[in-house]
């Protein structure tokens, strides 16, 4: 039986030609060949194609989720390709000791002919950010500039015509604001949760009054802090309270969309809410490793040049540290820990409701 299609060759289906040519050290052109060019640029070619992946998981993802009405298939779809995300950022902070073999010296021999470009100038990175769902007002500036500015004038385009697009913050918290599990029945879910974190809070209080190896400052110090907890407790009670924490910035997800992820949060052990948990999960540790790629580049960045400038004209390490907690964008998420109890102190779910959780059939006889 005749194939279908003409036999292929690896290095034409890979254009091995053409990726393989893509290294044009600046050093040589010039005339003083600079051996650690050839690394620095393969280094961030592979980042530029790893953020390429990236955003093509991210894509399918939110298609998935701008959908009206999403199965329980499709969850699962979208978690497996954001882990497949959180496993691509595992290289790319990896990669960055393979960077870290070239010494500052090395550096040095090559650094000035790549001005202005920078790593502030990646088109895909800056999309990566904004379809995650890293708002404008919520960056530093960049140089007392706006983060796009160093960018071509088509890529500004491009990366604000993203600011405008659904981002899968915003999608996510659309999809926890329609979950079905948010009202029970002749349940006051909340009004017992309610009760067992006053008694949770007041067994904290007690631990720290009568802990004798406490100084009377230091209980004074854990004692303002039980109360900051309070207050924190107190806006899931009060949507007045949760909005005023929207407009101060101090939380981002709506009110119904924080209840609905800590319902999952608290009920993950049943059935049919252990995926929607795993996708809360993915989205922390999405977080959570961007945060920590933050931190490992800009140690690499003091390491590499100190206190000099970035080649971009930026602040460099400064301007790079100063961005490692600001420009978080699942922070809420992270913050539901703040609102656990244990187990055992959980409210018990009415039989129906619990049984509506499960996985269950009838088999007729």
């Amino acid at each position: 039986m005749q194939r279908p299609h003409p036999p292929l060759y690896y290095a034409d289906y890979l254009q091995l030609d053409r990726l393989l040519a893509s290294q044009s050290p600046k050093s040589v052109e010039y005339g003083k060949p600079a051996h650690d060019e050839m690394l620095f640029i393969i280094v961030h070619q592979a980042y530029e194609l790893w953020f390429k992946q990236i955003l093509h998981e991210m894509d399918a993802v939110i298609a998935t989720f701008k959908q009206d009405y999403l199965e329980e298939k499709a969850i699962g779809i979208a978690v497996h390709r954001l882990s497949r995300i959180t496993e691509i950022q595992k290289v790319l902070i990896e990669q960055l000791r393979i960077l870290e073999t070239m010494t500052p010296l090395d550096f040095l021999e090559f650094r000035d002919l790549l001005t202005p470009a920078s790593g502030f100038q990646s088109l895909q990175f800056r999309l990566v950010e904004n379809k995650l769902g890293l708002k404008p007002e919520l960056r530093k500036m960049y140089d007392k500039t706006a983060y796009y500015s160093r960018l071509s004038a088509p890529h500004q385009e491009i990366v604000q015509e993203a600011e405008t697009e659904k981002s899968l913050f915003e999608l996510i918290e659309r999809w926890l604001e329609r979950t079905p599990f948010l009202e029970f029945q002749g349940f006051n879910f909340w009004a017992s949760y309610r009760a067992a974190v006053a008694q949770m809070l007041e067994n904290d209080r007690r631990i720290v009054q009568n802990n004798a190896t406490l100084s009377a400052e230091e209980k004074k110090q854990q004692l303002l802090e039980l109360a900051k907890t309070e207050e924190n407790f107190a806006a899931l009670f009060d949507e007045e309270k949760h909005r005023q924490f929207l407009r101060t910035g101090q939380r981002r997800l709506s009110y119904r969309a924080t209840h609905a992820a800590l319902l999952i949060n608290l009920y993950r052990d049943e059935p049919i809410l252990h995926l929607p948990f795993r996708l809360l999960t993915v989205l922390v540790d999405i977080d959570e490793l961007l945060t920590t790629w933050r931190y490992r580049h800009a140690l690499m960045v003091q390491r590499m040049i100190g206190a000099k400038i970035g080649t971009g004209g930026s602040s460099g390490y400064p301007y790079l540290r100063a961005t490692i907690e600001s420009h978080k964008v699942f922070g809420d998420l992270f913050n539901l820990a703040t609102f656990l109890i244990p187990r055992s102190a959980l409210p018990a779910l009415p039989e129906a409701f619990e049984k509506n959780l499960g996985f269950f059939y009838n088999q007729k006889p």
